[in-house]
C-alpha cells in the first residue's frame, strides 16, 4: 500500500508541474486519494470526511489569521507610503553609487520581507526599488535578485511563517524561532554576497526598459509624501516584540497594524482606512489561506494511521541517518524544491514533512530545519514563485534568468541549514 501512496504522491506532483490542476486544488484531491488508499473509511474516527476534511482545513487556522494580519500590514506599509519612503530614502543616499543603492534596497526587501512574503512583498521595495537599481546601472537580473534576496534575509524573522512551522510540525515558537535566528546569518551572508559579486560581476548596464511611473502613481506619492520618520519603524515593531519581548505573533502583528495607523493617520480617517486596508489585506491574503487549508488536509491525511504504516518502511529505507550523508543527500535534492516539486514545504512537501515526523525518522526539530532550509530556496529562486514571476517580469527578465543567477547562493544557505540542523538535532 505504501507504494500505491507513493504513486499517488508522484501522480500529484506530475499534475501540479503540468499546471492541471491548482497547487490547493491538487493536495485536498491528493489528500482524499491517499485517505482512501490508506484505508480510511468515509464517515468515523480517522476518517475522510471528519479528519481529513473537517479536522484537516481549519488546523492552520492560526496561520492563516498570521497570514492576514501581515497582510493587512503589508497593505498599510503601501498605502501610508512607509514602504515606499524607506525605499526613495535609501536611493536618495546611494545616489550614483550602483552597489550603495542596492545594498539599500535588499536592506528595505529584508524589513518589508519580515511583515509579508510573497509578491506583494516584491511589489513594495521593487515598485521602487528596481528602476532605481537599473537607472544607475545595476544589471537587470541582478536588480530582480536583489529583491528577493533582500525577501530572503527577513524570511527568518516573517512571524507568520514562524506560526506556520509551529502548528504544521507541532513546534512550539520559540522552538522554530531559535532556528530562524541560527538561519538568518547564512540568508544575510549569501544576500550580501550576491550584491556584490553580481553587482560588479557584469558592470555598469545603462539600460532602461521600464515604464515610467504613471500619473496616477505619481499624483499618489505627491500627495502622500513621506511617511514620518518614526512610522518608519513600523516593520521594526512586530519584531522586536515578537523577537525581543517574546510576545505571542498575533499580537505583535497587531501592534504592528495600529502603530502603521496612529503614526501615519488622522484620527478622523482611521476608521476608513482600517477598514479599507483591512478588505485590502484580505485580497492579498485568500490565495496563502487557501493553500494552507489545503496543506491542512494533506497532513491530516498523511498522519492516518493507516499511512503513517504503510509508509514508514519505505520512507526509513531511504532516509540517511548519519549527519554527513543527511547533509550531501539532501543538499544534493534541493533542486526538488522548485518547479512546485515534492519537497516545496508550501505542496507536497508539507506532506512528506508529516510522515517523517509521524513515522519516527526524524525529530521534528530536524524537519523544521529542512523545511525551513528548502523554503529558503523557494523563496528565491523558484520560477513559479509568485515574487520570483513579477520581480523578474518588472525587471524585463525571465524567472528562468533570475533563477540560475540566485540559485548557487540560496543552495549555499540551504547548505548551511542543514548542516547546523545535522549539528544540532541529529
Amino acid at each position: 500500500m505504501g507504494i500505491v501512496i507513493l504513486i499517488v504522491m508522484a501522480a500529484g506532483v506530475a499534475a501540479m508541474l503540468a499546471r492541471k490542476l491548482p497547487t490547493a486544488f491538487a493536495l485536498v484531491v491528493l489528500a482524499v486519494v491517499i485517505a482512501f488508499a490508506a484505508g480510511a473509511p468515509l464517515t468515523g474516527k480517522e476518517s475522510v470526511l471528519d479528519t481529513v476534511l473537517q479536522e484537516g482545513a481549519p488546523a492552520l487556522a492560526a496561520t492563516m489569521i498570521a497570514v492576514l494580519l501581515g497582510s493587512w500590514l503589508g497593505k498599510l506599509l503601501d498605502e501610508t507610503g512607509i514602504a515606499g519612503t524607506l525605499v526613495r530614502k535609501i536611493v536618495e543616499f546611494g545616489g550614483d553609487r550602483p552597489t550603495v543603492v542596492a545594498l539599500g534596497v535588499l536592506a528595505v526587501s529584508a524589513l518589508v520581507g519580515t511583515v509579508t512574503g510573497s509578491a506583494p512583498a516584491a511589489m513594495l521595495a521593487g515598485i521602487i526599488g528596481i528602476p532605481a537599481m537599473i537607472a544607475v546601472g545595476i544589471p537587470k537580473v541582478t536588480a530582480a535578485g536583489t529583491i528577493l534576496m533582500g525577501i530572503a534575509v527577513g524570511i527568518p524573522f516573517e512571524l507568520p511563517i514562524w506560526q506556520f512551522f509551529s502548528t504544521a510540525l507541532e513546534l512550539p515558537v520559540p522552538t522554530v524561532r531559535g532556528f530562524m535566528v541560527k538561519l538568518f546569518p547564512f540568508a544575510l551572508i549569501a544576500a550580501v554576497a550576491f550584491v556584490l559579486v553580481e553587482s560588479r560581476r557584469r558592470g555598469v548596464e545603462h539600460a532602461w526598459s521600464l515604464k515610467s511611473p504613471t500619473a496616477k502613481t505619481r499624483s499618489r506619492r505627491e500627495h502622500l509624501g513621506d511617511a514620518p520618520w518614526y512610522a518608519l519603524l513600523t516593520p521594526v515593531v512586530p519584531l522586536v516584540l515578537a523577537l525581543g519581548l517574546e510576545v505571542a505573533i498575533i499580537p505583535s502583528l497587531l501592534a504592528g497594524v495600529l502603530y502603521a495607523l496612529v503614526t501615519t493617520t488622522r484620527p478622523g480617517e482611521m476608521n476608513k482606512r482600517l477598514l479599507r486596508t483591512l478588505y485590502g489585506g484580505f485580497e492579498i491574503a485568500a490565495p496563502p489561506i487557501a493553500l494552507f487549508i489545503a496543506i491542512g488536509i494533506l497532513l491530516a491525511a498523511v498522519k492516518l494511521p493507516g499511512a503513517v504504516e504503510a509508509l514508514e518502511p519505505l520512507v526509513k529505507a531511504v532516509s540517511p541517518q548519519n549527519a554527513v550523508l543527511f547533509v550531501i543527500v539532501f543538499t544534493l535534492l534541493v533542486p526538488l524544491c522548485l518547479y512546485r516539486g515534492p519537497l516545496n514545504v508550501f505542496g507536497l512537501g508539507a506532506g512528506i514533512a508529516g510522515v517523517l515526523i509521524a513515522a519516527g525518522i526524524y525529530p521534528a526539530t530536524a524537519v523544521l530545519g529542512l523545511a525551513t532550509s528548502y523554503n529558503q530556496v523557494f523563496g528565491v529562486a523558484d520560477p513559479t514563485s509568485t515574487q520570483t514571476v513579477w520581480s523578474a517580469q518588472y525587471s524585463g527578465v525571465t524567472p528562468q534568468q533570475v533563477m540560475l543567477r540566485t540559485l548557487p547562493y540560496v543552495w549555499a544557505v540551504a547548505l548551511g541549514g542543514f548542516c547546523v540542523t545535522a549539528a544540532t538535532y541529529l
